[in-house]
C-alpha cells in the first residue's frame, strides 16, 4: 500500500509517501506562516506524490472517544473539530489540512492517526487530576498526553537498536522539538507522559511555558490587568525558550550560553532542570530505567543538551560517550560500561502513521493495494 502522510505539527507542515517496504518515496515541507498553510505549494506537493492507496493524518486531539486510527467521515471530522480548543496550536491546522488533501485527492481514504491514542491505556494514578469529581466527568478533564506517534515509533525503533524485544524495555522517550514531552513506556505501553490535558503542560518548550503552578496564573487573572486571552497567548507564544532568552532556538541558546550571556545560560539551565527531573520521574512511573532515546529537532540536533541531561542522571546509571554523541542518525551514544542505553533516534510520525493506516485498513505488509 502507498500511503501519503500528512503532519501538521506546531511549526511545520510535513508531507511524504511511505510505499513498499517502509521505503519513503517522497518527503516534502510545506511552509506555514502565522499559523497558515501555503495552500498552492500544499497542492505542489499532492500532486508530485501521484497516485496513492490512502491519506493519514497526524490529529493531536482525539478527546477520550478516538483511541485508535480512524477512517474519516463527517462525523468524525465534525467531532474532531469540536476538540480544537484543546489544542489550539495543532488541531485546526491538522483539519484544514485534510480538509484541503481531501480536495486535491477525492475519493482516496482518509485516515486520522492520534498523538492522543498511545497514552490512552495509562493507569488511573497516573491520568486522573486531582479536581472535582464533577469537573472530571462533566468537562472530560484527565491527562491525556501528547506526541504519541513519535514515542511509539521510537519505542519500535529502540527495540531495533538494542536487539531487544519492545515487551521487555523500560524506555523514556524524550521527543523534544519546538513541543517537548517524555513517555514513560514499559512493555511499548505508555504508562506516564509529561503533557496533560493540553499540550501546554510539562516541559519547556520553544515557546510554550510547560507546567506553571495553577495558583500564579490564577494570580495573573486576578491581578495583572491582562485578559484571559492574553494571558493564554503568552503561555502559548512568548514563554518557554523565547521567553527566558528571546529566542525559540535551541542551537542559539547552547552558542551565546557558551558565550557567558546571562539569559542563555539561565534559559538553558531551566530547559536541562526541567528535562532531567522529568526523565527521573517517569523511571519512577516505570520501577526503574533501561534505556533512553532522545528524538526530534533539539533531541537529535543538540548534543549539549543531552550531554547536560546525562550528567544530571548520573545517579541513575545514565552517561553518554562524547565521541558517539557527535554525529549523525540513529546511534547508540552511551558507553559500553553503562547500565542505561542512551539511544538517539530520528523522529518518523510518517513511519508510525503508515503502520497505522495499513493496519486499520487490512493490508499489513506495506504491499501495493489489491
Amino acid at each position: 500500500m502507498r500511503v501519503l502522510t500528512v503532519n501538521a505539527g506546531s511549526s511545520s507542515l510535513k508531507i511524504s509517501v511511505i510505499g513498499a517496504g517502509d521505503r519513503q518515496e517522497m518527503a516534502e515541507d510545506v511552509p506555514v506562516s502565522e499559523g497558515r498553510i501555503d495552500s498552492g505549494l500544499l497542492q505542489k506537493a499532492v500532486s508530485q506524490a501521484g497516485p496513492v492507496d490512502a491519506v493519514g493524518h497526524r490529529i493531536v486531539h482525539g478527546g477520550t472517544e478516538f483511541q485508535h486510527a480512524v477512517r474519516v467521515d463527517r462525523r468524525v471530522l465534525a467531532r474532531l473539530w469540536e476538540l480544537s480548543p484543546l489544542a489550539p496550536l495543532h488541531q485546526a491546522r491538522s483539519l484544514d489540512a485534510l480538509e484541503e488533501v481531501g480536495r486535491l485527492a477525492p475519493g482516496v481514504s482518509a485516515v486520522a492517526c492520534f498523538d492522543t491514542a498511545f497514552h490512552a491505556g495509562m493507569p488511573p494514578g497516573a491520568a486522573t487530576l486531582a479536581v472535582p469529581t464533577r469537573w472530571r466527568e462533566h468537562w472530560g478533564l484527565r491527562r491525556y498526553g501528547f506526541h504519541g506517534l513519535s514515542h511509539r515509533y521510537a519505542s519500535r525503533r529502540a527495540g531495533e537498536l538494542l536487539g531487544r524485544p519492545v515487551s521487555e524495555l523500560r524506555l523514556v522517550n524524550c521527543h523534544l522539538g519546538a513541543g517537548a514531552s517524555l513517555a514513560a513506556i514499559d512493555g511499548g505501553r505508555s504508562v506516564d507522559t509529561t503533557m496533560g490535558f493540553t499540550p501546554l503542560d510539562g516541559l519547556v518548550m520553544a515557546t510554550r511555558s510547560g507546567s506553571v503552578d495553577p495558583g500564579a496564573i490564577l494570580w495573573m487573572v486576578q491581578n495583572s490587568g491582562l485578559s484571559v486571552g492574553q494571558i493564554g497567548d503568552a503561555l502559548q507564544h512568548a514563554s518557554g525558550l523565547y521567553g527566558l532568552t528571546g529566542t525559540p532556538d535551541m542551537g542559539a541558546v547552547v552558542q551565546a550560553a557558551a558565550a557567558g550571556e546571562p539569559a542563555a545560560r539561565l534559559g538553558l539551565d531551566v530547559y536541562v532542570h526541567r528535562l532531567a527531573a522529568g526523565v527521573a520521574a517517569m523511571a519512577a512511573a516505570m520501577g526503574g530505567l533501561d534505556a533512553l532515546s532522545f528524538t526530534a529537532g533539539v533531541g537529535e540536533n543538540s548534543a549539549e543538551v543531552r550531554a547536560a541531561a546525562a550528567v544530571r542522571l548520573g545517579f541513575l546509571g545514565l552517561a553518554v560517550d562524547p565521541d558517539r554523541n557527535v554525529g549523525a542518525g540513529d546511534r547508540l551514544i552511551s558507553p559500553a560500561s553503562g547500565s542505561v542505553r542512551v539511544l538517539v533516534i530520528k523522529a518518523r510520525e510518517d513511519l508510525q502513521i503508515a503502520s497505522e493506516v495499513r493496519e486499520l485498513l487490512g493490508r499489513p505488509g506495506g504491499g501495493p493495494s489489491s
